[in-house]
């Protein structure tokens, strides 16, 4: 395993369920298990000593649920750097809204593909995790406008951005990668990263899937759509 490892936890109650993900995840030369837990109490602990790159973390397990342990670990400013994807049996899952809000940065559902695991591992370690492949635009709006909660950022805040950024905000929050939206754009894939790390940075969001919250709660993606 070479240093540049993406060094991953995985939270899960089935031990099955672990020693599948790790022996799909050891055998990527970029990837590496450090550390394994069966309940949330336990993740957070797991993950404080380890420190890992990316944390894949069940919603349900004892003693303190995925949830729970996301908000813990995510509020942690010694632990800013570890993104946390949900692991769901159902992409629907009733949770995954409040995980999104708790700090993770995106969700998987159990049933993917096991060649999806180690690229969505990837994406997450970039920043650049959403939601799982198979969650439909659709889904995305319908979780993301429900009034549950403080908004994470106020209407106004979004007179900070550029129209660019939030033109680029839009098409984040429309399930688009940099890739996808420099080529609608006519940019550089870079260009596109330099604007959502910038939105982000003037919105207070800790990563995309952050993002996407705030563009669809403060209606910017319904008012992009409009104007077009």
């Amino acid at each position: 395993m070479n240093d540049a490892s993406i060094r991953v936890v995985i939270a899960d109650d089935q031990a099955l369920l672990r020693g599948g993900f790790r022996i799909l995840i050891d055998s990527a030369d970029d990837l590496e298990v450090v550390g394994e837990a069966e309940t949330g109490r336990e993740a957070i602990e797991v993950v404080r000593r380890t420190t890992p790159d990316v944390v894949l973390m069940d919603i349900r397990m004892p003693e303190l649920d995925g949830l729970s342990a996301t908000r813990e670990i995510a509020s942690d400013p010694d632990l800013d750097g570890v993104r946390i994807v949900i692991l769901t049996t159902y992409e629907v899952d009733e949770y995954v809204l409040q995980a999104l809000r708790a700090g993770a940065c995106g969700f998987l559902g159990k049933g993917m593909r096991p060649a999806e695991l180690p690229e969505a591992i990837r994406v997450a370690a970039r920043g650049d995790s959403l939601l799982s492949p198979r969650a439909t635009q659709t889904l995305i709006a319908r979780y993301l406008a429900l009034p549950e909660g403080p908004l994470p950022v106020l209407s106004g805040e979004l007179a900070k951005l550029t129209d660019r950024e939030r033109e680029i905000v839009a098409l984040v929050a429309e399930g688009l990668s940099n890739e996808v939206i420099a080529d609608h754009l006519v940019i550089s894939r870079q260009t596109v990263r330099t604007h959502v790390h910038r939105a982000m940075a003037k919105l207070g969001a800790r990563d995309r899937a952050q993002l996407v919250v705030i563009a669809y709660q403060t209606g910017l993606v319904r008012a992009t759509a409009m104007d077009r």
